[in-house]
């Protein structure tokens, strides 16, 4: 085979490698939940935060030691930088 030969087939392969993994991982993201899928979502275990009392007492603990008011949402430092 010629090495123009080769290095055609070695590229077009790697485009069929990319073409394959990107449909692999797109074929993740487009199944939307069904209605009693939800549910499982709403539960309080499965929020971010579950407990709000003890997510703000973490968060004081952390703006506390930053020097800095809503250290964990908002920019900016307690140096008085932006």
């Amino acid at each position: 085979m010629s090495p123009t030969k080769n290095l055609l087939l070695q590229k077009s392969c790697r485009v069929v490698a990319v073409l394959l993994m990107v449909l692999v991982v797109s074929g993740c993201s487009v199944q939307p939940l069904k209605p009693w899928q939800r549910g499982y979502l709403a539960r309080g275990d499965m929020q971010g935060a579950p407990d709000p009392l003890e997510a703000a007492f973490k968060e004081h603990i952390y703006f506390s030691k930053e020097a800095s008011t809503g250290g964990a949402s908002s920019g900016g430092g307690g140096c008085g930088c932006n």
